[in-house]
């Protein structure tokens, strides 16, 4: 008799209750703090206790680390995808850009703490990544066009070089000025692409 595949965190879950389900929120909102912070090897029981819960109730919503690590992954993901909308409808468009990737350097942040889950991940599940190369290209590509189209940066630059220029960061060494660090490099970034108005 066959088996039945293995849970992932992508396998729908039934519905929560409200109290159980704010327990998932704070948990998956700690944990993506810790593991920038600290890494992906801090222990479960300490996101546990800072969540406010005990480590039975972590492991009842995410029986291994690598399914924490994954629907933080997906967290960041998403967030990072939605703030792009969010910024091109509060900023003009070159301040939205930068924003962004401001917040990108977040996102690289928690990816850092996640490096050695997220390659076991990468292993298993190559379709998560697949996919959030095209959301996160999707949400950059936006910005990028509007910001060109309206004049404020110039109209030569393409998304992969972007992109490509934004996960440089990843590989600045880690060190108390690497959020400083990449902010100015952001900075640096947004100078040569401002059009001269």
């Amino acid at each position: 008799m066959a088996s039945a595949p293995p849970k992932t965190a992508q396998s729908t879950p039934p519905p929560l209750r409200a109290d159980a389900r704010r327990n998932r929120e704070k948990l998956v909102e700690v944990a993506a703090a810790v593991f920038a912070e600290a890494g992906v090897e801090t222990s479960l029981e300490d996101i546990a206790r800072r969540a406010g819960v005990g480590i039975g109730t972590l492991y009842r919503h995410f029986p291994t680390r690598e399914h924490l690590v994954e629907v933080v992954y997906r967290r960041e993901l998403e967030s990072l995808a939605a703030a792009a909308a969010d910024l091109a409808a509060s900023h003009a468009p070159d301040a939205a850009l930068e924003e962004w990737m401001r917040r990108f350097v977040g996102y690289i942040a928690a990816k850092r703490g996640m490096a050695s889950s997220l390659k076991i991940l990468m292993d298993s599940n190559a379709s998560l990544f697949a996919e959030g190369s095209g959301i996160l290209r999707g949400a950059v590509e936006r910005l990028l066009r509007a910001a060109a189209d309206q004049g404020f940066i110039r109209n030569d630059i393409d998304t992969s070089d972007l992109l490509h220029a934004l996960s440089s960061i990843y590989s600045l060494p880690a060190s108390a000025e690497w959020r400083d660090r990449s902010n100015r490099l952001i900075g640096l970034l947004m100078d040569g692409l401002r059009t001269k108005k």
